[in-house]
């Protein structure tokens, strides 16, 4: 009965140094999500998870061991690096695609980059590519190729080659009912490296946990080419059940909610620290949100009594103008305001900012830089404006942009479009911003060392030290951008 398939993704973390020296790996959750549905229908399912591997040809061994009738290259929507569409995972892609077909599996593929460039993934050897949410797009498709059927244009969500040109199917609804999926296929998962290497660089272990699909604001960069721009939540207790398995399975010591939106659902984070505390679960957990959602104080009391320690807010920019023009739908003053109130809970507020968005200038660029100094986040994750296909922002640029459509890896960093200033002036930016959140927090420390020095701890002496280290180079910095914005 051809009832076996092979699962696995096109994340691998060797392939993105900045990653791999950073050292916190997740598992494909997306791809447990699928597989487990997948068996709970009666297949037999198995997992070449290549987070850990060295190449794409390591698979070769999984596919002479299980061999399966069905190869699905299923990425992990929840997973941000995954959304980056990086030329080194597509290029792994492409090779584990004709391997399976080499061994005479039925190909089928389902990630952001595939659902972008459905039209290469066919023509590289997908013989079906998942467009969008893909778990029941997935399952007809696998029952329709067991029945034999010939015609698939009644399966929603869809395309594939046909009369050597690609076809594509109507578009599938979303999935609304998320606690009918069953949890995880996490049994599929080795979890041993992954606790190793979050242990040796960090000294804690942590998971992922999805509670929501989607996300119903429309920042014109940003791409939601799996889940959408819809809002869809699990149910507290369901949520909750998983957790107490996770920890009596794998011992966690912290969750990331890989959600765009962690609780926009009104009333869902009370219920869901009340379900805690009813079950007397306690972990630490960092989430997603926006700066005008992090204003109600009772929400905020809420989160720092479920364990919520950090918040990564997509601050973006401290110009109002650039904001705007994103269609963030924020203000700079409620970045201000929800940082206060996290840190008065003790809650640590980290941003995400971008530069290089159309019509930054350098102007613009030294408020984001003042905002960063005045407010302090805990972390900062910084980007440069990055158009993915089907968004508002790629259509604006699309007549600007250079032959390279893609980064190599996550840390890569170019900007692709002509933009005010050149390419090397943002990448040396990114860098100089950065020396300068390390200065500020190495003087915060130090003031406050002197101020009482029997309160410093580690993490305290680590900043100061990192402060002085990057004194001496950001005068060059600075000397080397106005350089390169006069060029």
């Amino acid at each position: 009965m051809n009832n076996r398939i092979l699962f696995s993704h096109s994340y691998f973390l060797r392939f993105d140094p900045k990653q791999w020296a950073t050292g916190q790996p997740y598992p494909p959750l997306g791809t447990l999500y699928a597989a487990a549905l997948m068996r709970e229908n009666g297949y037999v399912v198995s997992l070449f998870d290549t987070l850990f591997a060295h190449q794409a040809q390591d698979i070769q061994h999984a596919l002479d061991e299980q061999t399966p009738n069905f190869f699905i290259l299923y990425d992990d929507g929840f997973n941000y690096l995954t959304k980056m569409c990086l030329t080194n995972m597509r290029e792994a892609a492409f090779a584990m695609m004709k391997l399976a077909k080499a061994k005479g599996c039925t190909v089928i593929v389902s990630s952001s980059d595939s659902t972008d460039h459905f039209e290469q993934y066919c023509r590289e050897g997908a013989d079906f590519v998942i467009l969008g949410e893909a778990e029941q797009t997935l399952l007809e498709l696998v029952q329709a190729i067991q029945h034999k059927e010939n015609d698939f244009e009644h399966i929603a969500g869809l395309a594939f080659l046909r009369n050597a040109a690609v076809f594509k199917t109507t578009r599938r609804l979303v999935m609304k009912d998320l606690d009918a999926l069953p949890l995880p296929a996490w049994d599929l998962v080795d979890i041993t490296p992954y606790k190793n290497m979050w242990l040796k660089s960090s000294g804690y272990f942590s998971l992922n946990v999805a509670t929501t699909r989607g996300c119903p604001f429309k920042c014109n960069w940003c791409a939601k080419p799996i889940y959408g721009n819809r809002y869809n939540a699990r149910s507290p207790e369901k949520v909750v059940e998983e957790l107490k398995w996770l920890k009596h399975k794998f011992q966690f010591d912290h969750i990331w909610f890989c959600d765009d939106i962690f609780g926009l659902k009104p009333g869902w984070v009370r219920a869901f620290a009340d379900q805690l505390q009813k079950v007397q679960l306690q972990f630490r957990f960092k989430i997603q949100a926006r700066a005008d959602l992090l204003l109600q104080e009772d929400t905020i009391r809420d989160l720092a009594r479920a364990g919520c320690h950090n918040i990564w807010m997509g601050a973006e920019s401290g110009s109002q103008k650039v904001l705007d023009a994103m269609d963030k739908g924020t203000t700079v003053e409620q970045i201000y305001q929800a940082t206060t109130l996290l840190k008065q809970h003790g809650i640590h507020p980290s941003f995400f900012i971008q530069f290089g968005y159309p019509g930054e200038t350098k102007e613009d660029i030294a408020k984001t830089i003042r905002m960063i100094k005045d407010l302090l986040p805990y972390e900062m994750g910084i980007s440069v404006s990055y158009p993915l296909p089907g968004t508002v922002f790629h259509e604006r640029v699309k007549a600007e942009l250079t032959q390279k459509s893609n980064w190599t890896d996550s840390d890569e960093l170019l900007l692709m479009f002509r933009n005010t200033y050149p390419p090397q002036f943002y990448k040396k930016l990114h860098r100089y911003v950065h020396h300068v959140f390390r200065r500020q927090q190495g003087w915060v420390a130090l003031r406050n060392a002197i101020k009482n020095p029997f309160a410093l701890r580690g993490q305290d002496y680590k900043k100061i030290a990192s402060a002085c280290w990057h004194m001496p180079s950001l005068l060059l910095e600075r000397i080397q951008l106005n350089r390169y914005a006069h060029e």
